[in-house]
């Protein structure tokens, strides 16, 4: 049997608006649902951010733990995965929320342009977060927008900073930053693979980028990540009527390449994650 595909679920992101999609969730309530509706169709990952009521981005621990508490009981064995991600909160502020203990935790490991900002990870701080991490059994996801940040979580978990199994994930389409373009995504396929053959890694399209990459990642036996936090629309013409409606696009890609959809309890197995 084909190895089977994870699918990750970024429901609401810091940027997407109901302006931008009415389908973009933003309260806690919302969340919960639509992140049920994505796990129904097949999503073992939900990554998630959270909201103010007036939909400006948040890193408030309360609401994480309502989040996290609500998707334990309606998606049971579903992987929770917090952002830490700088547009949600500033400093160490940004992991405020890593006692509250989840699976996985996004971490950039390094810095570089966003389309009108620097996202910025500094040394110092890529380190206090890594400890928060390993101080609270939470694995990384390193989340890679340039090929110097897949070079150096190599080397941080060869170093140990990085707690449990490596798992890279390649974030294509931003603008200034890595681009969708599929001698690119081998390239960095090939260097993580030959450099860290243990790793699992997983792809990220942003925008229309969405299902190339997804469709680029589940072809070459990686996993990959679809939902309104990268991507509001479903075709040109239409607006994505939910995220289980991303989701099920790349549950499709997974017929195409005959790979099963992972089950919540292969993910955990293939990321060495503990059993719910």
């Amino acid at each position: 049997m084909a190895k089977p595909c994870i699918l990750c679920v970024a429901i609401t992101g810091s940027v997407p608006t109901k302006a931008d999609n009415p389908a973009v969730p933003v309260t806690v309530a919302e969340q919960i649902e639509s992140t049920h509706e994505a796990f129904e169709v097949g999503a073992s990952i939900a990554h998630l951010h959270v909201r103010n009521d007036d939909e400006t981005p948040s890193s408030d621990p309360e609401k994480f733990a309502l989040l996290k508490e609500g998707l334990e009981k309606h998606c049971p064995g579903m992987v929770i995965q917090f952002s830490t991600g700088g547009r949600s909160g500033a400093g160490r502020a940004r992991g405020g929320m890593l006692p509250l203990r989840p699976d996985m935790a996004s971490l950039s490991v390094g810095s570089n342009n966003f389309p009108t900002r620097v996202y910025e990870n500094p040394p110092d701080l890529v380190d206090w977060l890594a400890s928060e991490m390993k101080a609270y059994g939470v694995t990384p996801e390193i989340e890679a927008f340039d090929l110097s940040h897949v070079l150096q979580a190599i080397r941080m978990h060869g170093a140990g900073v990085l707690p449990g199994k490596l798992y890279v994930q390649f974030v294509m389409g931003v603008k200034n930053a890595m681009p969708a373009d599929r001698e690119v995504f081998e390239f960095y396929r090939k260097i993580l693979t030959e450099r860290a053959p243990q790793a699992e890694w997983c792809a990220a399209g942003i925008g229309a980028n969405q299902i190339a990459v997804n469709e680029w990642a589940i072809a070459a036996g990686g996993h990959t990540r679809a939902g309104l936090e990268d991507n509001v629309r479903l075709n040109k013409n239409a607006l994505a009527p939910s995220n289980a409606a991303l989701v099920q696009r790349a549950v499709t890609l997974c017929e195409k390449y005959e790979r099963p959809v992972a089950t919540c309890e292969q993910a955990r197995e293939m990321l060495e994650l503990s059993p719910t």
